[in-house]
């Protein structure tokens, strides 16, 4: 998670006689793709023409950054494909499975299909609804705070415990990018980086309309890449989480995770422009000051990180 993006994140078995033979998974960007990667993991290529190759998603057909992965399973002549879901990508959507069918391989789509589905949310809410998949976080006292009203240092004042802390670093390694507003940056000054946890840090996606952030912010340091989203590519006369969607979009992100102040999260509440929202309630005493944003939606999980109650919400 989070090194393969734009692409998916593809599983791939190879089983032959009820025994697998070897397995291979989605290199980062611009790698190969599950199905290389399990076919060159097959000690004895001989062993293919009686095969049978498992993956969660059906194979390409078309050259990106590398060629059709339908083109070498029907090189190495796997007769039986079983697909778990459909890839909706348009470059794709059928034509892998037509062209395994008229090479004669026998293909089976559809199994476990729902969790297929689940698996791919990221790269299917991108391609289906031309928006990244979004995650709202936040971390609220008991009160139903996120922030006092004023501070001293422009610094974040701690909610979570450390242990929380370190998920979230977790959570921004297996996601694209992470977005802000610029009124965090400027009472916060946040770096948005995974600095607890091994792992790739995100894109760093800022919007600041009045193109006014000075680059002494350390979201502007060389520790990741950062887009700032200004008024030349989001009008301020439309909705906001609506244009920076399509603007994330144009930009190929494809999942996201929005750690903003609450008028950047109420903003895609209220557009119900979200997927997931990650909610930590903290031991601070914050009886006062900034509400937290106001949402709606079904209670996936909720779990005690330490002291902190962590509920995950779903967008249905």
């Amino acid at each position: 998670m989070g090194s393969t993006a734009p692409n998916p994140m593809v599983g791939c078995v190879i089983v032959v006689e009820d025994q697998i033979i070897a397995e291979g998974y989605t290199s980062p960007y611009g790698g190969a793709h599950a199905e290389v990667n399990a076919i060159k993991a097959v000690k004895d290529v001989s062993l293919l023409p009686k095969a049978t190759l498992y993956v969660t998603l059906e194979p390409c057909a078309h050259f990106g950054k590398t060629p059709p992965c339908s083109d070498l399973i029907i090189t190495h002549k796997i007769p039986r494909v079983v697909i778990g879901c459909l890839d909706e990508h348009e470059k794709v959507c059928g034509k892998g499975i037509a062209k395994l069918k008229a090479a004669g391989c026998e293909v089976t789509v559809g199994v476990l299909e729902d969790e297929c589905k689940l698996h791919h949310k990221r790269f299917f809410t991108y391609h289906t609804k031309k928006r990244p998949y979004i995650i709202l976080k936040w971390a609220e006292s008991s009160y139903g705070y996120i922030a006092p009203l004023s501070k001293s240092e422009t610094k974040p004042v701690w909610i979570s415990n450390t242990h929380s802390r370190q998920l979230v670093h977790q959570w921004r390694a297996e996601e694209q990018a992470i977005l802000v507003g610029a009124n965090t940056v400027i009472q916060d000054n946040p770096s948005l980086t995974t600095r607890d946890v091994e792992g790739a840090n995100p894109i760093r996606i800022v919007i600041d309309l009045k193109n006014s952030l000075a680059e002494i912010y350390q979201i502007f340091n060389s520790e990741s890449k950062t887009i700032r989203l200004t008024a030349d590519e989001i009008s301020s006369d439309k909705p906001l989480a609506s244009e920076v969607c399509k603007a994330l979009y144009k930009h190929q992100i494809n999942s996201v995770i929005i750690e903003g102040g609450q008028k950047t999260l109420q903003a895609f509440i209220d557009e119900n422009l979200w997927d997931e929202a990650r909610i930590f309630t903290g031991e601070l005493k914050l009886d006062e000051g900034i509400q937290s944003p106001k949402i709606n939606g079904t209670l996936s999980t909720e779990t005690w990180i330490g002291s902190d109650c962590l509920k995950i919400l779903r967008n249905d």
